[in-house]
């Protein structure tokens, strides 16, 4: 039992009741939850030997933002229930890690207190009320967000039996949504649709995609002006039963063929899930419930511990697997 494969377990036993139900619920019949980290395990890596040097590098960009690692913090809610330091917290263990952040729209932490040395970008659901969204893009990029990652799959959330509105009974969710005027007002928008994308890029940020699955709809994205195409079923959180990230992955690279980024989550526990998404094309990969666990048990030193524990791995996998940087990792995936 290593600190990573323990992680879980230490979080629940400090998380309160109704937030490790959170973190942990998939939707409907959590199908599509509990596939995601098995998923990558059918990868099986074909291992470049006798090739010169023996240094592993382990840094890359990420919409120019040049980090120590392609694993990142994906987007999740309610980290001041884990913490009390909640999205701060995060923002300093990516930085001492060198890693991305992605800040959820539903933080509880204005962006201006946010105080991160990292990049992060800003996590965007679009409301029915477009008009409504603008103060808090702008708010974000004066903030310095350098990019917006506009989630696509929840038009509505997906339903999920576990917990109930009565478990959060005691516990303060006062400063949830934060950086809106009117936190209650409606989050998801029905009519998303391409344009959105372009809508958003006029604030004068790139913009990510997430929640795609089909190589189509990756297309689709990159013609309308996406910067990157993430690869998501939201941690199977919405239409359950949908494919695993692993499996769609390969379909989306296809399709964008080069054109932009494409990133994956879904998943990932271990340096060795992280090399099998770089074999099968990805540029770099996010973790959220991991984040989540971290944050929980020991604040911004457990996600800077996460990052670096998980980027170690990574460059052990690539040393074996006859790799020199992130550049030599597509193709040595003997099972894609």
């Amino acid at each position: 039992m290593t600190w990573l494969t323990d992680l879980a377990e230490q979080a629940r036993s400090v998380m309160p009741p109704a937030m490790w139900e959170h973190v942990e619920a998939g939707s409907w019949e959590g199908v599509s939850a509990s596939e995601a980290a098995a998923a990558w395990h059918d990868v099986r890596f074909a291992p470049h030997v006798l090739r010169t040097g023996g240094a592993v590098d382990t840094s890359t960009q990420l919409l120019g933002s040049p980090v120590a690692t392609p694993i990142a913090i994906a987007p999740t809610s309610l980290q001041r229930v884990a913490h009390p330091d909640g999205e701060r917290a995060v923002a300093r263990g990516a930085a001492r890690a060198g890693a991305l952040h992605v800040l959820s729209s539903n933080s509880g932490t204005r962006f201006a207190e946010l105080e991160a040395d990292g990049p992060w970008w800003l996590q965007v659901y679009v409301p029915p009320d477009r008009v409504s969204l603008e103060p808090v893009l702008l708010a974000a990029r004066d903030a310095g967000a350098q990019a917006l990652v506009l989630t696509v799959d929840t038009p509505v959330p997906g339903t999920k039996h576990r917990p109930v509105e009565t478990d959060w009974d005691g516990i303060d969710l006062t400063w949830f949504r934060c950086n809106f005027d009117d936190p209650a007002t409606t989050r998801w928008a029905r009519d998303l649709g391409p344009d959105d994308i372009g809508w958003l890029a006029g604030v004068g940020l790139p913009v990510v995609v997430k929640g795609v699955l089909r190589g189509d709809d990756a297309d689709r994205c990159v013609a309308a002006g996406a910067a990157a195409v993430w690869v998501s079923n939201h941690g199977g959180r919405q239409l359950d039963r949908a494919v695993t990230t692993r499996a769609a992955l390969p379909e989306v690279v296809d399709a964008v063929g080069g054109r932009t980024p494409v990133y994956v989550d879904g998943g990932i526990r271990s340096g060795l899930d992280a090399l099998a998404a770089l074999a099968l094309g990805a540029d770099a990969v996010f973790v959220g419930r991991p984040a989540l666990h971290a944050l929980a048990v020991a604040g911004a030193d457990g996600v800077a511990r996460l990052l670096g524990e998980l980027t170690d791995e990574l460059a052990e996998a690539l040393l074996l697997a006859g790799c020199h940087g992130l550049a030599d990792a597509p193709g040595v995936a003997a099972c894609p």
